[in-house]
């Protein structure tokens, strides 16, 4: 490949642009793009958004070693060039510049320098170089606005798609320019209306009895009505009018103009044009904390996509023939980054994939800056990770795939269904009046020791609620343990009954680990709802003691969802342990109660595998690993079937 090889030639490749040359006109015409770009705030800001996202991205060089391996190439040329495109210049300005120019002009265009022996792009703008001769199918060569001629492979050049050849791009600029256009003209338009006292264009009519004037009196009057307009020194005033005249408006008023709706409407159109999704620029319609957290990730997979991987397609076919070692060699932005979620949900991540704890103790206390303790340096991995039978310790439930964590030895056999185990509505209420029963008692308990019946100044709420964390979450675990090892055995004798009567290949113990896990979740889900509430009493004052009286009688009300909701998981999943066991292998969802969800409802009857999910992601009602708004007092059933 060919290279301007003198590092002089950086300081005069643009030089000797005189009067006399002139750049070959754009299709923009009469507006050029640049001239959009500084005036139309919509596109700049678009424009912006997008470059800025795509230039914060690293872009790292890794070589091919395997179909399953690669290594991360931190001095190769490829990795310094990136870095540094040109002395002076970071790799976020370049790609910003790189990315702004393809998105206004849809072209780009980079002249290969030898910089001290090492190679170096420098960017051009558009108007400054243009392709020249050649064929339909690539340009001959490159003549900047001096007149300096570049070959071909002289240059890094990009550009978008045409439907006429292929050597260069169509700008979306030019789908945008009417529209752009007319924005323009209506911003002119305001500008004259507050220029004009935002006035409104209209006439004014005097009766046909009126007086005639004399023409002193019609110039007292023209003077009068032009000091409302800019410079009179009346603007914004109200005239007096004479001899019952009538003023008309004639044209559009703001509100019937629609000035703030027509930006809005300009500002979608550009977006949708750049693929762009609206609230990501400000237009927050039909905004929600969830949608905008899925634009989020559409941002970085729909939109960025694609120009991340023309960008690293366009630099490994352009720039790495020019460097030495290239086998295998190629670059990808990091975009894994941007990807990853907060650091609790890829603390959850790590830890699931694993099957275990994955970080030290020392390594934890590292991230926060404090010194390393003795023995700090040995994973500590919890009890019911390698006698529990799951799979991390976050796990509360199955597996994807539906099968129960401790699945019993061939050959035993459960007794028959306990004397004492009633049915599942008895059972239920017997769970809900427990767990409500005992919110109750620690409630009212809690109101006496922080004294929020004597009238005294706010305590230490937080202080007090912590003192006693440990010892409610063991009665919480023991409690919600209990009642769901005997809701999961209703369920379980529900399928076995019909289907395996004598219980072959089954034993309720199978279940214990999995509903134990599952109580440790709910016990701190329920104890963090009572401490947050508590932390609000606390920050906010006034009346406390009311306030935590109203706290208590929330927790109760929450108690009781949760009790119903635990019963539902618990005899789901004993049903479905029930039924794996007796080898069972399709499953029916069975709608009920008298206000059920639409998702629900829609569903009833619904047949799916075993291992598989329903419609609405759950495996059973009440799965634990479900959304909220689908598992919480739901009052559903599944039925299961042998078939094949």
């Amino acid at each position: 490949m060919a290279f301007v090889v003198s590092s002089g030639s950086l300081a005069t490749t643009g030089a000797g642009v005189t009067q006399g040359w002139a750049a070959p006109r754009l299709a923009a015409a009469p507006w050029e793009y640049a001239t959009i770009w500084r005036r139309q705030p919509q596109v700049r800001t678009v424009i912006g958004f997008l470059a800025r996202n795509v230039a914060q991205l690293g872009i790292h060089t890794f070589r091919r070693i395997s179909d399953t391996d690669r290594e991360r190439l931190h001095d190769h040329p490829m990795a310094e060039l990136l870095g540094s495109p040109l002395p002076g210049m970071t790799h976020f300005r370049f790609v910003e510049r790189m990315v702004t120019d393809i998105a206004l002009y849809d072209r780009w265009t980079g002249i290969k320098i030898k910089h001290n022996g090492t190679l170096r792009i420098l960017p051009v703008p558009p108007s400054l170089i243009h392709a020249q001769g050649g064929n339909w199918i690539a340009p001959e060569y490159f003549e900047t606005a001096g007149g300096r001629q570049f070959g071909s492979d002289e240059v890094v050049y990009i550009h978008g798609y045409s439907p006429s050849d292929l050597v260069g791009g169509e700008s979306p600029i030019e789908a945008l320019r009417e529209l752009l256009l007319e924005a323009h003209e209506a911003a002119k338009n305001r500008a004259k209306m507050w220029k004009g006292g935002a006035r409104i264009t209209g006439v004014l009519t005097r009766p046909e009895d009126a007086p005639e004037w004399k023409d002193h009196e019609k110039r007292r009057f023209r003077e009068m009505w032009r000091s409302f307009a800019d410079g009179g020194g009346a603007e914004g005033g109200t005239p007096i009018l004479e001899d019952g005249m009538a003023y008309t408006p004639v044209g559009f008023n703001p509100e019937q103009a629609q000035y703030i709706e027509a930006r809005k409407l300009t500002r979608e159109e550009v977006s949708a044009a750049y693929y762009i999704p609206p609230p990501l620029i400000g237009i927050l319609d039909h905004a929600t904390y969830s949608n905008i957290k899925e634009q989020h990730a559409h941002l970085y997979q729909d939109t960025l996509g694609p120009w991340l991987a023309m960008l690293e397609q366009e630099f490994v076919a352009q720039v790495l023939p020019d460097l030495d070692d290239n086998a295998g060699v190629y670059c990808e932005f990091n975009i894994a980054a941007k990807m990853r979620g907060s650091f609790e949900e890829q603390a959850a991540a790590a830890s699931t994939a694993t099957g275990g704890p994955w970080m030290t103790r020392n390594e934890i206390r590292a991230r926060n800056n404090l010194p390393a303790v003795e023995g700090g340096d040995e994973l500590i991995v919890p009890m019911n990770v390698t006698e529990g039978g799951l799979a991390s310790p976050r796990d509360t439930a199955p597996d994807t795939s539906g099968a129960p964590k401790a699945r019993p030895r061939l050959g035993v056999k459960a007794d028959s269904r306990p004397a004492d185990l009633g049915q599942a509505a008895a059972e239920r209420d017997a769970f809900v009046a427990s767990l409500v029963g005992w919110t109750e008692r620690v409630s009212a308990a809690f109101l006496t020791r922080t004294g929020a019946k004597d009238g005294t100044a706010v305590p230490d709420l937080l202080a007090q609620w912590a003192e006693g964390h440990e010892d409610r979450l063991a009665q919480l675990v023991a409690l919600l343990t209990d009642h769901g090892y005997r809701m999961a055995q209703v369920g379980a004798w529900e399928v076995l009954a019909p289907w395996n009567p004598d219980g072959e290949n089954w034993t309720p113990d199978a279940m214990f680990a999995w509903l134990m896990a599952a109580a440790e979740t709910h016990a701190e889900q329920h104890e963090e709802a009572a401490r947050e509430a508590i932390a609000t009493v606390e920050e906010e004052g006034g009346d406390w003691q009311a306030s935590l009286a109203v706290v208590g009688a929330g927790w109760a009300v929450a108690a009781r969802a949760r009790a119903e909701t635990a019963a539902t998981e618990a005899r789901s999943f004993g049903g479905h342990d029930a039924a794996s066991a007796s080898g069972l292998n399709r499953k029916v969802w069975r709608t009920g109660g008298t206000n059920p969800r639409p998702s629900h409802k829609a569903q009833d009857g619904e047949q799916v595998d075993l291992d598989d999910v329903f419609s609405n992601g759950l495996r059973w009602p009440g799965d634990g690993q479900g959304a909220t708004k689908e598992i919480v007092n739901c009052k559903c059933t599944v039925e299961y079937t042998l078939e094949g």
